[in-house]
């Protein structure tokens, strides 16, 4: 953290000189100064001890955000060019056979061609609010000439030693499929975004379930203990005393204030989830792109198919109607 401010702050302008222990000394410019909050002169502590008036950062509370206006829209968009090997797959048709497995329908192979592709990398910043906090970064990829969604296997790819920038190998714009209207990128993202979202908050969302399921335990016990003592007092007394009269009206209190705390529980534990644009990165890849014919019956369609020399597999294709991935996919 302390190493990301320092080169952040001197990106900006700042002068920043580190202090020990695990500090820095920074002078700021005007804008840096209205980001971040700070006066001209500022101390920043990183660690658990803490030079005197220094200001204490960490990614608790809004420092993050505090940085966010210092980068502005800085790093929200960036182009890469693969130039690693893009070598044909040895035996196309039994990758193809591994790969694509259809139900009720058949396949031919029609042809294999070396193309060039962009991939749209989408991040994204997501907060899940409860009595817990969680934020974590979502990826959806996309290969606009096929429309796959490979977030998965570029996830594995090392972007320090597999691309780099050189504009000299840059291909033709007419080689590299269109970018997309920005109404069908957005329909898509919005499909294919909320599944991972759920995969993604599944383990929190199943943490808040048990701590909610215990504190319900927890009240049922209590106010269940009070309703049976109270009830049995009542049960032991005469009707029309005025005893028996004041403890049913304490039972009556007690489930009201069981209901009201079973709603505080409610509160507590709802979750608010947000979903912020954070950056987009264009890869343009060279591939090797599969031509299928895909036949069922007496009906057909062509489908494409790319060689992803950065996963070494295909671009698994998706349902069109959900952009969910299919092992599978059904003609």
């Amino acid at each position: 953290m302390q190493h990301f401010v320092g080169e952040l702050l001197h990106h900006a302008g700042a002068l920043v000189e580190p202090i020990t222990p695990e500090g820095l000394e920074i002078l700021a410019p005007r804008h840096v100064q209205e980001a971040l909050g700070v006066g001209e002169f500022a101390r920043l502590g990183f660690g658990a001890s803490l030079p005197p008036g220094v200001q204490r950062v960490g990614i608790e509370g809004d420092w993050l955000d505090r940085f966010a206006r210092v980068l502005g829209s800085e790093g929200r968009r960036a182009r890469l060019i693969y130039t690693g090997s893009a070598r044909a797959p040895g035996d196309p048709e039994r990758i193809l056979g591994h790969e694509l497995l259809l139900d009720n329908a058949t396949y031919r192979l029609l042809d294999v061609s070396p193309a060039w592709t962009r991939f749209l990398a989408l991040d994204f910043r997501a907060s899940a609010v409860s009595d817990d906090k969680r934020d974590f970064i979502l990826r959806l990829a996309i290969n606009l000439a096929t429309g796959a969604l490979p977030d998965e296997a570029l996830a594995t790819v090392s972007p320090e030693l597999d691309r780099e920038m050189l504009e000299e190998n840059e291909p033709p714009e007419a080689a590299l499929p269109p970018m997309w209207e920005r109404a069908r990128l957005l329909d898509l993202v919005d499909r294919a975004l909320r599944p991972r979202l759920d995969t993604a908050l599944a383990p929190f969302l199943k943490a808040l379930s048990r701590r909610l399921d215990r504190d319900q335990d927890r009240l049922h016990r209590y106010h269940n203990d009070l309703h049976r003592e109270t009830s049995d007092r009542a049960g032991s007394l005469p009707e029309g005393d005025p005893r028996r009269v004041r403890e049913l009206q304490r039972i009556a209190a007690i489930a009201r204030e069981y209901a009201a705390k079973l709603d505080d529980l409610a509160r507590q534990y709802a979750t608010r989830v947000s979903v912020q644009w954070v950056q987009t990165l264009e890869w343009v890849v060279p591939v090797h792109r599969f031509t299928v014919q895909i036949r069922r019956r007496k009906a057909d369609r062509t489908m494409l198919l790319d060689w992803n020399p950065l996963a070494r597999k295909l671009d698994p294709p998706i349902c069109e109607a959900t952009a969910i991935l299919r092992l599978r996919v059904r003609a």
